[in-house]
């Protein structure tokens, strides 16, 4: 009888462990497919917000492309128009002018179109590498071509800066003297660059109007800022800080400073 009745109680409690350790499993199973989704959908997320960051880094790549060099180009453009009867030499000079920012303008954008879509043989050797301040010298010299004397000048030892920092430089002297050639009618600018042991400093003073896109005179129509922006989200990227103000007097300053490793 005892022996009846312990079978009878062994078989419940392995009936009861069964039913326990099915239930656990599942609870298990559910747990893991739980964490599997909520892993998708944050992985998803993270990818979404790349893709917003990837767009609107192009976004203020684009702009600086398309507005510096079809700036050059409507200035050449124009002074070619008005001597083309009386000096016709000046005029094709002008007109080669604006087929080199053209030609520029192509290159770059070719750059950003090969991130976007890269051809499938890997190879991109027509496209040029994104400018530095290796490129200044070209910048000043179309810049003071269409009619804005630019002074340069280099402090400090001028060493090799991380790629990314290089371009930002770049790209902060470039919408400056954008923003001085559009707006700045008969005036000068001058750019320092400063190679500091800590850190680059870029300035640009210009001594006309004070007008930078982003930050207009009330006499003058509202711009949508990106051009500004976009140098402030670039110098803070890397821990620096970008300061545009108008100086007494008349024109504007725009000053950086990008921390760069000791060296």
């Amino acid at each position: 009888m005892w022996l009846a009745a312990a079978s009878t109680a062994a078989c419940a409690v392995a009936a009861w462990l069964a039913v326990a350790l099915a239930r656990e499993r599942r609870r298990h199973h559910e747990t893991l497919a739980h964490q599997r989704w909520l892993f998708e959908r944050e992985r998803e997320g993270a990818a979404r917000t790349a893709v917003d960051a990837e767009r609107a880094r192009i976004a203020r790549e684009l702009h600086d492309v398309v507005s510096h060099n079809v700036s050059l180009m409507v200035v050449q453009t124009s002074a070619a128009r008005e001597v083309l009867a009386s000096m016709p030499d000046e005029a094709a000079t002008a007109m080669a002018a604006v087929e080199g920012a053209g030609r520029d303008a192509l290159t770059e954008l070719r750059h950003l179109l090969g991130v976007l879509a890269p051809s499938q043989s890997g190879e991109d050797e027509d496209l040029a590498p994104q400018p530095g301040l290796s490129r200044l010298s070209p910048l000043i010299d179309r810049v003071a071509f269409a009619g804005l004397p630019v002074e340069v000048r280099i402090s400090g030892e001028a060493r090799p800066i991380p790629a990314g920092v290089d371009l930002t430089a770049y790209r902060i002297v470039q919408e400056a003297l954008t923003n001085a050639l559009k707006h700045g009618d008969g005036t000068t600018a001058q750019v320092t660059v400063r190679y500091a042991e800590t850190s680059l400093r870029v300035e640009i003073l210009n001594s006309g109007p004070s007008v930078l896109s982003g930050d207009r005179p009330d006499t003058r129509p509202e711009g949508t800022g990106r051009g500004l922006l976009g140098l402030r989200e670039r110098v803070a990227v890397y821990g620096g800080d970008l300061d545009a103000r108008r100086r007494l007097g008349g024109g504007y300053r725009v000053r950086a400073r990008i921390p760069l490793s000791r060296p």
